[in-house]
């Protein structure tokens, strides 16, 4: 006993720290962020670029807004119970945390059924159909790769909610969850800047030249 005792101890200077595991998964979390980050970008100026220079006189497509206000209303709201959840395990309150996440999930379900059920069923005209207006290729590439996102950050969450449900975690030790926030917020903060650039941004109106 007192060998086993005496080995752990002695932490092998070779072997980063928790502490310093923690922070190199947190610096790998936020680089794979910023790369997905190009993509991102990437679909936005296609956006804008469609902006300043419209096809067939179109800046912006005749897209449903209320059904889309209201499912941006709903992700945002995904983000609050995410941040709750996070602090929650922070203090180890596990029946905030259960619930929280569970809420998160929820949401973010109600938000993809929204996009893909509701948005892409009402997206209607010949400027966004898929195989042959360029708007419809940018609005489905925008919202087809964030519920693309959306679907692993709900993955995510269910498996860091079942195994927050199991005690694998602590006020001490939720990198899990941690990260599983992190990815969250990042996911809704691209809807952020989609949601203008796709619904709010121009008119549908002739150029007359």
């Amino acid at each position: 006993m007192s060998a086993v005792a005496h080995d752990h101890d002695h932490h092998n200077p070779m072997e980063p720290t928790r502490s310093e595991q923690v922070k190199m998964n947190r610096l790998g979390l936020w680089v794979f962020c910023l790369s997905e980050s190009f993509l991102f970008f990437a679909l936005l100026g296609t956006r804008f670029y469609l902006w300043r220079n419209p096809v067939d006189g179109i800046i912006r497509p005749d897209l449903a807004q209320i059904p889309a206000f209201i499912f941006t209303g709903v992700l945002l709201a995904s983000s609050y119970f995410m941040n709750r959840a996070e602090v929650a395990i922070s203090k180890d309150d596990r029946t905030t945390f259960n619930y929280s996440m569970l809420l998160t999930a929820a949401l973010g379900l109600v938000f993809l059924f929204g996009v893909v059920l509701v948005e892409w069923g009402l997206a209607t005209g010949p400027e966004l159909l898929l195989g042959d207006g360029a708007f419809g290729a940018v609005f489905y590439a925008m919202t087809g790769m964030h519920a693309l996102h959306v679907i692993m950050g709900i993955a995510l969450i269910l498996i860091v909610w079942n195994n927050g449900r199991k005690g694998l975690y602590t006020a001490e030790d939720h990198w899990a969850v941690e990260a599983c926030a992190i990815f969250w917020h990042y996911v809704d903060l691209v809807w952020v800047f989609f949601y203008p650039a796709l619904y709010l941004i121009g008119t549908a109106i002739e150029l007359h030249h």
